[in-house]
């Protein structure tokens, strides 16, 4: 079987073969679904090894001791021979996963061969495909909890033995120091115990993930945000208790926890951060400084780990075990939520080129998981489904010399086009209206009186066979976009098409084949978002960034009016089909990516979503598409943070962006300007001059898929990989 292993002395990484352990009596064996990459405890010891021989033992100086102590007792030689040869040998890494139990040793009785289980134990849950567990380390993962997500079993008991030593009560405010993978689980059981819950990390990317999933409050430990938040919820007082799992050799938490803690208030430390407590601080508030050691009651203990002697539930209540299975309950229940907590999945065979991204920061993650592909299926969780995002190799029509003026035809001539298009069109100089198509006479003629098309028609063929045409706009109900397109783009025709581009793959793989066929990829859809003036300098004042960020968008899209054919969803698609393009387009631009998953979940009874997108720089978006919201809140509102700063859009009526000086823009006299008329002029320059298109093909098919995802994911409750078709 494959194991990661590290060489302490030399600091190499690798994945072995060795032998698959035996199953002894009072365990079983178990094949790894899933096992989970601690961040915080894993990369200090990848990153320890890497170190020189000093630096070692300044990392260190509870080894060096030992060290000292046995050239006391042994001398120089034989201490510096055992020294070096444990350094020069290969360690395991790993204590947490989720697999199948495929033997059963003597003396279980509690599970059996094919049941899935989540694991514990920084000797007996390897990254490894197989494992040995002993009883008191193993616990059934309950129905519905998916593998990925048992994974997480003992850094929840972790934080779970934290919380507890924390003893809180319903109406406490609590203070988390560091929003890594435990503090993040410390917000969540917190905030599942009725506890309000302040964070601190100078990360805002998880300031922001931290309030997404429960934190009343959050921000940097160096600024007076949260001392502010403490005070506010306080009325003064400070936090009942504070939870320290920082890590680090800085003092600021525990000095940061007695500034804000009240009088006889807890002080829990789950981390391994520096203590050098202040001593006045801590004596004249009398402060309750405890240690909450690891999963549980058990840990270290070789009888209750290696021999299953468990401990009597009247004397111990929460063990090592009850807290891993009390953990995975909450979680399947959904009290708990750690798929926001996974930042990537590698394969178990790309570990050692994981854990080195890690390691040079090239992969930003709270979390990442090893998955055991074939195991992985058989565990109950299918492979990620994916949508693929497809590729077209075309050689473009060489271009065109200028030309004026422009002559467009419009197929469809509704509401959209009559009121955000055309009035933009009609006014603009090198522009002719050449022929508007529709399927009623009537509102073709409407259209021409209105803005001085030259003709009017129901018949399209005509109009795609006219060769002075240069541009076709289509502007009609969703169903038919990918096939109007299509049709337009054989015809040689530039074509711009109001989003979405397609409502389904095919529709998709459709348009492209168009696009190979006839060597034309002169194609625009209509995300004008990215175009608008206001986002335009926003983006521009941001600046550019260095680290991975973090984008909120708030889409009260509201109610629709009764009869609406937008509601038509069997013919036309859900609404967010329809339009979340827009805000995924936006998204991708602000961040200059294409999404690679998509995890969409919607409570039932409504249209609301929730679609996180990720990122290659592990950036990530949330879309939160709204139709229950208050109809006199703003449509859009966005936040983007990174590096630092933060990027604010209000509806786009005003903006700001806080870093080293703040930008705020003045409020905008006139209407909202959603960036169509930008888009319109670049749209058209494309046409006249030959030039590139404004947004490239690659980029239009990304956001098409994305959404196309979004669909699949809420069908399949699982995260949707976007995978680019080769």
């Amino acid at each position: 079987m494959k194991q990661v292993v590290q060489n302490y002395k030399s600091g190499e990484l690798a994945v072995l073969d060795v032998p698959v352990p035996g199953c002894k009596p009072g365990g079983v064996l178990v094949r790894s679904a899933y096992s989970l990459i601690s961040t915080g405890t894993e990369l200090m010891k990848v990153s320890e090894a890497g170190m020189s021989m000093l630096g070692k033992a300044r990392s260190r100086p509870d080894q060096v001791a030992k060290v000292m102590q046995s050239v006391a007792t042994n001398g120089v030689p034989a201490t510096y021979r055992k020294v070096m040869g444990k350094l020069d040998s290969y360690t395991p890494l790993g204590y947490s996963l989720c697999g199948v139990v495929e033997q059963v040793g003597a003396g279980i009785d509690d599970v059996k061969v094919g049941d899935l289980v989540a694991c514990a134990g920084n000797e007996h849950a390897l990254h490894a495909e197989l494992n040995w567990v002993p009883k008191n380390l193993y616990t059934p993962v309950p129905d519905g909890l998916a593998p990925r997500h048992a994974a997480f079993g003992t850094v929840g008991s972790i934080a779970m033995q934290g919380v507890r030593q924390g003893e809180p009560q319903l109406g406490e405010v609590a203070l988390v120091i560091g929003l890594g993978l435990i503090g993040q689980l410390v917000v969540q059981l917190l905030a599942a115990s009725g506890v309000r819950v302040v964070g601190a990390d100078p990360d805002p990317a998880r300031c922001e993930l931290a309030e997404r999933l429960g934190a009343a409050a959050c921000g940097d430990p160096a600024s007076a945000a949260v001392e502010n938040a403490v005070a506010e919820l306080t009325g003064g007082h400070g936090v009942d208790q504070v939870y320290l799992a920082a890590g680090g050799g800085s003092n600021q938490p525990v000095e940061l926890a007695a500034r804000l803690c009240r009088d006889r208030g807890r002080v829990v430390d789950i981390g391994k951060c520096r203590l050098d407590l202040p001593w006045n601080a801590y004596y004249e508030k009398e402060l309750d400084v405890r240690f909450s050691r690891s999963y549980g009651p058990g840990r270290y203990d070789p009888e209750y780990e290696l021999e299953g002697r468990d401990y009597p539930i009247g004397y111990v209540r929460w063990t090592e075990r009850r807290n891993l299975a009390c953990f995975l309950d909450l979680a399947a229940r959904g009290k708990i939520d750690v798929e926001p907590l996974i930042s990537h999945v590698a394969d178990f065979d790309d570990a050692v080129e994981t854990y080195r991204r890690l390691k040079d920061g090239e992969l930003k993650a709270v979390t990442a998981l090893f998955r055991y592909p074939e195991q992985a299926e058989k565990a109950g969780e299918a492979k990620a489904p994916a949508v693929a995002v497809p590729t077209v190799s075309v050689k473009p029509n060489p271009a065109r010399s200028a030309k004026t003026p422009v002559k467009l035809a419009f197929v469809g001539a509704g509401n959209y086009a009559t009121s955000m298009l055309l009035p933009h069109l009609a006014q603009r100089d090198g522009v002719e209206l050449s022929t508007v198509v529709t399927t009623t006479a009537l509102s073709a003629a409407n259209a021409q009186r209105k803005f001085g098309f030259a003709d009017a028609t129901t018949d399209l063929d005509a109009v795609l066979g006219d060769k002075s045409i240069d541009a076709v706009f289509v502007v009609t109900r969703h169903s038919s976009h990918a096939d109007l397109t299509r049709k337009a783009l054989l015809a040689g025709k530039t074509v711009f098409v109001e989003k979405p581009l397609a409502l389904t793959e095919d529709e998709l793989a459709g348009v492209l084949t168009a696009v190979e066929e006839s060597g034309n990829d002169r194609l625009q859809v209509g995300f004008n978002r990215r175009f608008a003036p206001l986002l335009q300098e926003a983006r521009k004042q941001f600046g550019t960034r260095s680290g991975p960020a973090s984008l909120r968008y708030l889409v009260n899209a509201g109610q629709l009016q009764h009869g609406s054919w937008y509601l038509q969803q069997g013919t036309e698609g859900s609404r967010f089909a329809g339009e979340g393009g827009h805000f995924i387009d936006t998204a991708s631009w602000l961040l200059d990516a294409d999404p690679v998953s998509v995890y969409a979940v919607a409570p039932s009874g409504n249209e609301d979503l929730q679609v996180v997108l990720r990122y290659p720089d592990g950036s990530t978006a949330t879309i939160s598409y709204v139709t229950t919201g208050a109809p006199g809140f703003p449509k859009e509102t966005l936040d983007l943070v990174a590096d630092g700063k933060v990027l604010r859009l209000d509806d786009f009526v005003r903006a700001s962006v806080y870093g080293r000086k703040k930008w705020v823009s003045s409020r905008l006299p006139k209407a909202r300007d959603k960036g169509q008329n930008a888009e319109l002029a670049a749209f058209i320059k494309a046409v006249r001059t030959g030039g590139p298109m404004p947004v490239p093909l690659e980029s239009l098919v990304a956001t098409t898929a994305a959404t196309l995802a979004v669909q699949t994911g809420l069908a399949g409750g699982a995260p949707v990989t976007l995978a680019r078709a080769r």
